[in-house]
């Protein structure tokens, strides 16, 4: 076993655990419901709806997202941000499958999807391309500044396939990406997708948890202009895996991209609390909420923002140590709890290192590629 859990885990990403995350998970296995409509367990759905309200105020969303506004948005748990990305998509291309078809009734379903064109940064996760390959789309890598996407790139992206008479529909938008968690702006590309009726898609899988506390809100700027946001409290918010937060705008696309009725999952309260089975791509779900609940009750909002801060200061604590040591040079910014360093020199020496490091099987380090340059994260 690889114990994602060891202090002496630095791959990947951290995952995250807690007590009463492993008993609300225990429960949710005893209780056994499969909640893929309000009838087969109504508290499984309720809670749900709750926690994903309480999430959403923890981390200040705007109240379009929440389903206690009276609008239409609301949240949803998912098994990863993968999952969100896709289903975002797929929701994006229902909505825009049929704006075309008003505007062009004689068009069928076939050529219209052969013009859709969706967009993300060169730094996004590999489930954004493989989100495109599973909804049969094409997508679009923007080159990032900085490693981060902008908004004029986007821009010119977007123009482009204008002009060349494709349809854009969709673009990811990540915030605190994997390579070196650095945050896109939102606000620029959030502004460029709303004046081309483009979907967007707010990924921080990651980086999502560290906006419960107020000092790393300013990465969320242009929220407002966003369709659907997700991040992962299983990566970083003492809820174990799986237990990834997806919120929409208008949840209506997606609902209706996924809605197969058949008699045996009607029920008589259809339409006043939400199908969860609509909403995501397996049929049946696990009492994942219960994870949420515990959690949230247990510790309390004081006590996950300490725990956020006391990791991002170890990220800086290590930082500072790599800056004060001639031999290594940092590759990236130090953002939230990830550190990218190198040793001064080749890509192969830090090859070398880095198969130093993981060889002996005391500690366990993956690396990353930015521009050609290698260096450990």
């Amino acid at each position: 076993v690889t114990h994602w859990h060891s202090p002496k885990f630095h791959a990947y990403f951290p995952t995250a655990n807690s007590y009463p995350a492993i008993v609300a998970d225990m429960l949710s296995g005893a209780i056994a419901c499969i909640g893929f409509t309000w009838i087969a367990s109504p508290a499984c759905t309720e809670l749900e709806v709750a926690m994903m309200d309480w999430l959403g105020k923890m981390l200040d969303l705007p109240s379009d997202f929440l389903a206690s506004s009276g609008g239409k948005g609301g949240g949803v748990i998912q098994g990863t941000a993968s999952e969100s990305t896709l289903v975002a998509l797929l929701g994006a291309k229902a909505k825009k499958l049929q704006e075309v078809k008003a505007e062009h009734p004689e068009w069928d379903e076939h050529t219209i999807i052969g013009k859709l064109v969706g967009y993300c940064s060169d730094q996004a996760h590999s489930s954004v391309e493989r989100a495109g390959l599973l909804g049969g789309i094409k997508l679009r890598s923007v080159k990032s500044e900085n490693n981060r996407l902008r908004g004029d790139a986007l821009e010119k992206a977007i123009e482009k396939d204008l002009a060349d008479g494709l349809i854009p529909f969709y673009a990811v938008v990540t915030l605190g990406t994997t390579n070196s968690c650095a945050f896109d702006r939102l606000d620029e590309c959030g502004e460029v997708g709303n004046k081309h009726n483009v979907w967007i898609h707010v990924d921080a899988a990651y980086a999502g948890s560290a906006f419960i506390c107020p000092e790393y809100r300013h990465y969320m700027k242009g929220m407002e202009r966003a369709d659907s946001f997700n991040f992962n409290p299983h990566k970083w918010m003492l809820v174990n895996f799986d237990c990834s937060a997806m919120w929409l705008k208008d949840p209506s696309w997606v609902v209706n991209a996924f809605n197969v009725d058949p008699l045996y999952l009607k029920h008589d309260m259809q339409g006043s609390a939400p199908d969860y089975r609509h909403w995501q791509i397996p049929l049946g779900r696990r009492f994942r909420a219960l994870k949420l609940w515990f959690v949230l009750r247990l510790y309390g909002v004081e006590n996950l923002q300490a725990h956020i801060r006391r990791h991002c200061n170890f990220a800086k604590q290590f930082g500072d140590l790599c800056v004060a040591d001639s031999r290594f040079e940092l590759a990236a910014e130090v953002n939230m709890g990830l550190v990218c360093f190198r040793l001064k020199g080749n890509n192969e020496r830090n090859e070398a290192l880095l198969k130093r490091i993981n060889g002996r099987g005391n500690i366990h380090m993956v690396p990353a590629k930015i521009n050609d340059v290698y260096f450990l994260r």
